[in-house]
């Protein structure tokens, strides 16, 4: 059923959707690519962009009368991460084959730390093909003051550049900061989608 989906395992806390493309970042001509889109739907969610949440995405695809099964193909494919640690019961349910059961364990173990944390606990209910493919649906914020290259690098459009301007603000004293800072260099729409990944801690 999740043909096509690479799992490849990282150890960055971010970024574990290395098969799974983020719809924020996605050029047009990939989107194109992803079952049930068209280039009217295409165009619309290039124009909604960024997606603060899956469910954003979600009614727009049903307002274009994709059904919730056309959907779930979609997001095998094209995906809104969500945040584990505060996303909704509503949106783990939207991740393929996440359901009920999954949406208990994802909060049942909050405060989220780390993937490893992730694989020890999800793989007590699933394997660990299972469990890798689960975890690129979502993403842990990263500590802005301490994250690695590593982790910076791993949130979707992230280049070397961007990864030079995270550092060079250390210590950041709050988001808001790094929202100024990094808005600098990108629009506001680029750093909204960017705060998502990332805590100051």
């Amino acid at each position: 059923m999740w043909a096509g989906i690479l799992v490849v395992p990282a150890s960055a806390q971010v970024g574990k959707s290395v098969g799974l493309a983020d719809v924020n970042t996605i050029s047009q001509a990939d989107l194109l690519n992803v079952p049930h889109m068209n280039p009217q739907i295409a165009d619309a969610i290039l124009a909604a962009r960024p997606f603060d949440s899956i469910t954003q995405l979600h009614e727009l695809l049903l307002s274009h009368k994709l059904s919730a099964e056309q959907a779930a193909e979609v997001y095998a494919k094209v995906f809104v991460h969500i945040n584990l640690n505060t996303a909704t019961r509503e949106e783990i349910l939207l991740i393929p084959g996440a359901g009920k059961k999954m949406a208990r364990e994802f909060d049942e173990y909050r405060p989220w730390k780390s993937f490893k944390q992730f694989d020890k606990e999800i793989g007590k209910y699933v394997g660990p093909d299972e469990t890798a493919r689960l975890a690129q649906y979502c993403f842990i914020p990263i500590n802005l003051n301490t994250a690695s290259d590593e982790d910076i690098l791993s949130i979707p459009g992230v280049g070397p550049k961007l990864l030079a301007e995270f550092k060079e603000y250390r210590p950041y004293q709050s988001l808001k900061q790094f929202e100024r800072a990094i808005g600098k260099y990108v629009d506001e729409k680029e750093v909204r989608r960017l705060a998502r990944y990332v805590t100051v801690e």
